[in-house]
């Protein structure tokens, strides 16, 4: 009987053949921490009596949430990880000093690699599947027990086929693509399955097309996103040190899949999200007709804060000028993504535009700070939920969106066709 490539890569681990359904103990190979889940995982540590982190290099600590500190709290969570991080010599802890989105910094570091059991405090850890690997959010004990014992206890989810084909239109993105995807499936369409992107529109698709595809899996239920190893992530690894060698694994032609959806990508335009839910997406056609006026523009977050969403928001703006009556917000995913950006004109580009740029952070797709949403105020954003709140007031709006989208928006004050 065939087998997905989750189901190969828990194999892989295990020493078995395993198959969806069954309930597993398996190693993990990479732990992943941040400011606001890690302190409670650290609490469980210590209560549990363990003095030692049970895979120390397959530990990364990131501060990313509210890094420089917002607040004396924030401060009081980040020191907790800092201490813990000394205590233990943590070689992967990255704060002010080196930081980034986690979900974009790791990556950039080679700390996740094909074929990985990749697990974190945090719902997008899903990101990570775009390397091949699996990788999922669990909660901060979980976490705890995984940094204690190095494994942990697993259901193998069954997978739905995501079969896509056609080639992207101009500014139809990785994010346009998972969009429509949990348009037609719903927000619990894929509830603990894994979302396995395939087909001829692959090859099309960049390393940030799949990360934003990838991590938003979880705005369908997913337990995972994943996509096979091919030409683009060998390119993408090529010029980092990897922690480990890559195992690479494909799904056999008879794999069992829960379901397989077709999508002819060449068909889609940009897909926007309306409130309240990613799954209210609409296309930029209906978006334009319905004339949405927005306050704020943000481009950034673990979704959409890689150096290709900065250069389209360059291309667009450049000679332009943001609204008068729009905020435009660019967080770039890290800090070297930061520094490429300046380096290439970009950030030029944005801030004579009008836009302003922040530290790499999370704090504005969760409403902690950066650009939080006042009152009634509307937002179109490359984040990758829009849930009553996200953003700030329980009154404001929020509109996911692709770069362009976002990038072309700031300037006309409407949600606007950037084709």
């Amino acid at each position: 009987m065939g087998q997905t490539i989750t189901e190969k890569i828990f194999s892989e681990h295990v020493g078995r053949e395993v198959f969806a359904g069954e309930i597993i103990r398996s190693n993990i190979d990479m732990v992943i921490g941040n400011d606001i889940t890690t302190p409670i995982s650290i609490s469980a540590f210590n209560l549990s009596g363990a003095t030692k982190l049970a895979n120390p290099d397959g530990f990364s600590l990131v501060l990313d949430h509210f890094i420089p500190a917002k607040d004396i709290a924030s401060a009081n969570q980040a020191r907790i990880s800092r201490d813990f991080a000394k205590q233990h010599a943590l070689k992967n802890f990255f704060d002010e000093k080196d930081m980034g989105i986690e979900h974009a910094l790791l990556p950039e570091k080679g700390l996740v690699v094909p074929g990985d059991v990749i697990i974190g405090a945090d719902s997008h850890t899903c990101t990570h599947g775009a390397l091949g690997a699996f990788s999922t959010g669990m909660g901060s004990t979980d976490l705890a027990f995984a940094m204690i014992t190095g494994g942990n206890w697993f259901k193998v989810p069954e997978s739905i086929k995501v079969n896509l084909s056609g080639k992207p239109a101009n500014y139809t993105t990785g994010k346009d693509i998972i969009l429509e995807i949990i348009r037609l499936i719903g927000v619990d369409g894929a509830l603990y399955k894994t979302l396995e992107f395939t087909g001829t529109t692959i090859q099309y698709l960049t390393m940030d097309d799949r990360f934003s595809m990838c991590n938003m899996a979880i705005e369908a239920g997913a337990k995972s996103g994943i996509v096979a190893y091919d030409e683009v992530t060998k390119a993408f690894l090529s010029d980092k040190h990897l922690a480990r060698e890559p195992k690479i694994h494909y799904s056999d032609d008879d794999a069992k899949y829960d379901l397989v959806l077709d999508i002819n990508v060449a068909e889609l335009e940009p897909v926007i999200a309306y409130p309240f839910l990613p799954s209210n997406g609409h296309s930029i056609t209906q978006a334009v007709h319905d004339k949405i006026k927005i306050d704020q523009a943000f481009i950034g977050s673990c979704t959409n804060g890689r150096l290709s969403d900065l250069k389209t928001a360059a291309e667009i703006l450049k000679g332009k000028r943001v609204h008068e009556d729009v905020r435009l917000i660019v967080t770039p995913g890290t800090q070297q993504i930061l520094k490429e950006a300046y380096k290439l004109g970009y950030m030029d580009i944005i801030i004579d535009a009008g836009g302003v740029v922040s530290n790499p952070t999370c704090g504005a797709c969760l409403g902690g700070y950066m650009g939080i949403l006042g009152d009634g105020e509307v937002a179109v954003s490359t984040t990758n939920r829009n849930f009553v709140g996200r953003m700030g007031s329980r009154s404001s709006k929020v509109y996911l969106a692709n770069s362009a989208v976002a990038a072309i928006s700031a300037i006309t004050g409407y949600i606007s066709d950037p084709r």
